[in-house]
């Protein structure tokens, strides 16, 4: 098992920045690729950024890119989603990710994924 602990979310207004922590109780993220999902209201949780267990690689949706940056900090068992230039298409459920890989790469697909958080709100106003 690998207890992941989303915080970080909140409201703000548009522009604004957020960034979200995603910590494992006791537990190392080493060979854990790890990712963010988010989930609207009334839609599926999508893909929003990965990165791999070594932090070497990410990976971002589309509509993220430029905005969000992912990163890794194998010391602090803590992996970060910086938000910025929030938009209130933005607005979500933000959840962590993690899955076991001996691959040195991000996964960008739910089902790759074996360890999920309870998610933290994120909600953009304009």
């Amino acid at each position: 098992q690998v207890p992941l602990v989303e915080s970080g979310g909140g409201l703000v207004q548009a522009g604004a920045s957020l960034r979200l922590s995603c910590a494992a109780s006791g537990r190392s993220f080493s060979n854990y690729a790890m990712g963010w999902f988010r989930q609207a209201p009334w839609k599926e949780r999508e893909f929003v950024a990965a990165i791999s267990w070594t932090g070497s690689s990410t990976y971002y949706a589309d509509s993220v890119k430029g905005r969000f940056t992912i990163s890794l900090v194998n010391a602090k068992n803590t992996v970060y989603l910086q938000m910025n230039s929030l938009k209130p298409e933005d607005t979500a459920v933000y959840y962590c990710a993690a899955k076991f890989s001996l691959s040195d790469s991000p996964y960008r697909m739910t089902d790759d994924y074996h360890y999920w958080g309870q998610g933290t709100p994120v909600t953009v106003s304009s």
